[in-house]
C-alpha cells in the first residue's frame, strides 16, 4: 500500500463535485484522511471562487493507473476533454505525493503545485503537518509556515446535503 495524497478542487457546483470526488476516492483506498474545504479566489483568471481541499489514503493502485482513474473521473463529473489550465472547472484532481516517488514525467512527483498554492499547501499541513517532501528536508508545516502569498483562501464549513457529513 502507498499513502497518496491528492488535490480536490472545482468552482462549478462546488458542493456536489466536492462530495462527489470524495466517495469516489473513498473506493480507492483505506485509511482516508480529508482536510478542511477551503474557498479560494481563483489564480490565473476570472471567475467564481474555487472550493478546495487535500485527501489523503492509501492505495494499492499503481501510480499510472491512479492517474489514469483521477482523469476519468474528471471526465465522468463534467470536465472537457480539452480542458485549459486556467479555466472553471467541475472537478480538478491532482496527485501531489505518491508515497516517496519523486519524478519528472508526467505526472510530475511531488507536485509543484505543494510549493505554489495555498489552497494546497493549507489543507496539506492540516492532515500532515509532520510529513517531509520527497527530496526536500522541510515539513509541510515548515513550508506552510515560510509560505508568503496575497492568495486569498479561507476555510468554509459545508455540509453535504445528502449524508448531512460536516466537513
Amino acid at each position: 500500500m502507498i499513502r497518496t495524497f491528492i488535490s480536490l478542487g472545482s468552482n462549478i457546483e462546488r458542493e456536489y463535485h466536492i462530495h462527489a470526488a470524495m466517495t469516489e476516492l473513498k473506493k480507492l483506498g483505506v485509511h482516508f484522511e480529508v482536510s478542511r474545504i477551503f474557498e479560494a479566489e481563483p489564480v490565473g483568471f476570472s471567475g467564481p471562487n474555487f472550493y478546495n481541499c487535500v485527501v489523503a489514503f492509501e492505495t494499492s493502485l499503481s501510480l499510472s493507473v491512479l492517474q489514469q482513474t483521477l482523469k476519468q473521473l474528471e471526465l465522468d463529473y463534467g470536465r472537457a476533454p480539452d480542458a485549459k489550465k486556467n479555466q472553471s472547472r467541475t472537478l480538478d484532481l491532482d496527485i501531489l505525493l505518491y508515497g516517496d516517488v519523486q519524478r519528472h514525467a508526467s505526472p510530475t512527483l511531488p507536485r509543484a503545485d505543494i510549493y505554489k498554492f495555498a489552497f494546497v499547501l493549507w489543507p496539506m499541513a492540516e492532515i500532515a503537518p509532520e510529513l517531509k517532501i520527497p527530496g526536500d528536508d522541510r515539513t509541510v508545516v515548515q513550508l506552510w509556515n515560510e509560505f508568503g502569498t496575497e492568495q486569498a483562501l479561507w476555510p468554509v464549513d459545508v455540509v453535504f446535503e445528502e449524508s448531512h457529513e460536516s466537513l
